[in-house]
Order: structure tokens, then sequence, then C-alpha cells
């Protein structure tokens, strides 16, 4: 822990404190991601890692660890996980379990262990381990996603891999989801341009919504016959979907696919609603805006068109936004995100929610210039704790990237 008042600017508010988390002169430390699910419910510990990136970690890294961050006992870190190839890291919703992948995958082969182990680093144990084709199919799940994602109630857990034996051109990308008391896995929906899905479960705790993951597809991407992706999207770029964890009910969100307004491939929840926020790139205003959105059935993929798609431009009085990633409490009522121009390092802010379907967002405070290069392995990311008193974001303004932490917001 290392206070950071440097950070600061004149026109930060006079009652933040900004921490840097990690500090180790020649390694990384990050933030997961701000969609992931890596908070103790009380938002007294979280999870960072060390020798990683903004977008995840190298499987065959020794050197890279989960750390568990105890934010009441001066941001102490202490090690989770020491084994090579740790993925995916998802917090129970009770805060007793680290759940994560051990992943030893190839293309075509190798194995992929769902683990966990208790917050104190006792009672590690197995779950289930993947090390033949995934039932029903002929697929082996490799380039395992960085993100898992858990449901409200604990039961289930879901990531997503590369399908293809290295030999097959157009293989395709999937979703697996482990039931945990079964210690069984289904892959629930596969298809070439799932290479990039960002799964994030319901946080309702509403019994039939706690099965409903949030999904992105990637139109037109490219990849080579091991999965790399050259180029993410094309045409008219990604759109978003609501599929329930059983691979039914198939659903639009009404964003982008217009030929003028395009996902940028970020979107969240918003707290524990039914609502989510995506953010734009509009050609006809040339902003990066923040819309809100509810799902409605599928009706092909046609985005903002979709009949019935129900929406609200949540930064209509920024004036120039360019909101890039973001994420909300868990109550739904506060916003945080980052902002353009890069060049300029960015800046960090933070909002409140009004009515999600008609009001924009509210109480716009700016908090600090991150001093970020946007390198790709350098975003910002910034999120909230649960009970949305603290923020969180990285930075490479040392030189190297770090996680770093901001209270009193």
């Amino acid at each position: 822990m290392k206070p950071r008042p440097d950070l600061l600017t004149p026109e930060s508010p006079a009652e933040l404190e900004v921490i840097q988390l990690t500090d180790e002169p020649d390694t990384t430390g990050s933030h997961i991601y701000m969609e992931a699910q890596i908070f103790t419910p009380d938002s007294r510990r979280m999870v960072v890692h060390r020798s990683a990136h903004a977008h995840g970690s190298d499987k065959d890294d020794p050197a890279h660890r989960y750390l568990l961050c105890d934010l009441e006992d001066n941001c102490s870190l202490s090690p989770l996980t020491d084994e090579i190839g740790a993925t995916g890291p998802s917090i129970s919703p009770d805060g007793e379990w680290l759940y994560y992948f051990a992943n030893r995958t190839v293309t075509g082969g190798g194995s992929l262990g769902l683990k966990r182990v208790r917050l104190d680093g006792t009672s590690r144990e197995t779950i289930t381990v993947v090390d033949a084709p995934l039932p029903g199919t002929n697929y082996r799940p490799s380039r395992i996603y960085p993100l898992s994602t858990i449901s409200s109630d604990g039961r289930r857990i879901a990531i997503s891999c590369f399908l293809g034996d290295g030999k097959t051109d157009n293989a395709p990308y999937g979703l697996m989801v482990f039931d945990i008391e079964q210690a069984s896995v289904n892959l629930i929906f596969e298809g070439i341009s799932w290479c990039n899905i960002h799964p994030q479960y319901c946080r309702s705790l509403d019994a039939e919504q706690s099965h409903d993951i949030l999904i992105q597809e990637n139109h037109d991407n490219v990849a080579d016959l091991n999965g790399n992706v050259s180029r993410l999207t094309g045409g008219d770029g990604a759109d978003i979907h609501l599929i329930r964890d059983d691979g039914s009910d198939f659903r639009n969100m009404p964003w982008g696919r217009d030929g003028n307004e395009f996902c940028q491939g970020h979107q969240c929840w918003i707290g524990r609603s039914e609502w989510a926020i995506t953010s734009t790139s509009t050609r006809d205003v040339g902003e990066a805006q923040l819309i809100s959105g509810l799902p409605a059935p599928h009706a092909g993929h046609v985005g903002i068109n979709t009949p019935g798609g129900v929406r609200n431009d949540l930064s209509r009085e920024f004036a120039s936004p360019h909101f890039y990633h973001f994420a909300t409490d868990i109550a739904g009522r506060r916003f945080v995100t980052d902002s353009g121009p890069h060049d300029d390092g960015g800046g960090l802010w933070i909002a409140d929610l009004g009515d999600y379907g008609a009001d924009p967002l509210m109480n716009w405070t700016y908090l600090l210039n991150p001093r970020s290069t946007w390198d790709k392995n350098c975003h910002i990311h910034p999120f909230l704790s649960p009970d949305g008193t603290m923020g969180f974001f990285n930075s490479d303004e040392s030189g190297i990237l770090q996680a770093y932490m901001v209270r009193g917001v």
C-alpha cells in the first residue's frame, strides 16, 4: 500500500485519496477486469494479480499469481494461487471461495481443471477436470478465456474457449457452463463468431434471471487454425445477446449493427437489475456514448433495430462523450468510467444513475487523470467496490503497469 497524492489534480475532490496497491518495481500488477466478480460482498477483500496485464496473463508464466487484497488490513497482499495456468477467477457470492481454472490445455488436447480455495488459502480442492471431449461433442477446449462468471446463487460458473483441433478452418469458439454441485460441464453453444464472448451472469437474485448470461458476438472475425484472432470484428460490428445457461432463450440487446452505431466491445449489468450498459462508437457525431438497454426477443442480428428494443442514451448531457470502460456498484446507483482523449492520459469520472430507461447519468464528478498510456495491455479499466465507496483502476504512469484504488468517491 503506497499513498499517491501526486496523482490528484486541482480538479480532484478534496476528500479523494489515491492508493497504489501493487508496486513491485520489476513485475506488473493489475486488476482482473471491470466485470469480474472478484470482491467479497462486504467490500472488504478483493483479488488482483501479479505478473499480468489489463486483459489477463500468460498461462505459461511461472510468476503469475492471484493475490488477495485485504482492504481493512492496509491493503495487504497474500497469494491465493501458485500453479502455472491459473485463470478465470470468480469469488463466490457468499465471499467464502475463490473459484479459478487450471489451464493446461493445448489446441485439441490437454486438460482444464475447475478449482477453488478459501480466501485464507486453505481447503484447496479440484472440483472437476476436463481432459476429454466435452460431453456430447468431439471438441476439446483450449485458449481459455481469462474471465469466468459465477451465477448469483453460486451454483454455476461459465467460461469460454476455442474448440478447434489445429487442422480445421473456421473452427468454432464456445461457452462452457460448469455445475459446481454436480461437478459437470456442458457446452451450451458454439460458432466461429464467438471469439470474445465476455460472458456475464445476471447478478439478480431472482431464480429465473440468475440463469441469464450476457454474451458478445464478434461478426466477421478472422482467426487461424489455432484460434489466434487477427481481426476481432468486421462489417457492421459486434452485437450483444442474452442467453439462458442451458443454451435456450437467445435474445438481443438493442445496440449497434446499423452502419452508424458500433458496439465497442465492453458492456456490463447495472447492479442486480435486468438492465445493461454498453459503450458505442458513432460515425455520425464521432462520439463514444453510453447506452443502457433491455433484452428483446431475437429477430436477427439487427442490434439497434431489434423490434421492441428499449434503450436510453445515458451520456447525452455530457459534452462530447468519449467513454470506454465502466462499471456500477451492486445497488445500481453509482457509475464509474474512464474517458478520452487518449493522448492526454484520459480521465476518471464518477456519476449517479437515475431511472435506467429515462434519465441520463447525473452529478458527473471528475476524479483524476490516471496518466495511462492507453497501451492495449495498460487499459485503465475502472470499477467500483460493491458498496460504491471505492474506485479502482490500472495505470502504467510509473513506467510499469500497476493497480490503484481511490477512496472518498
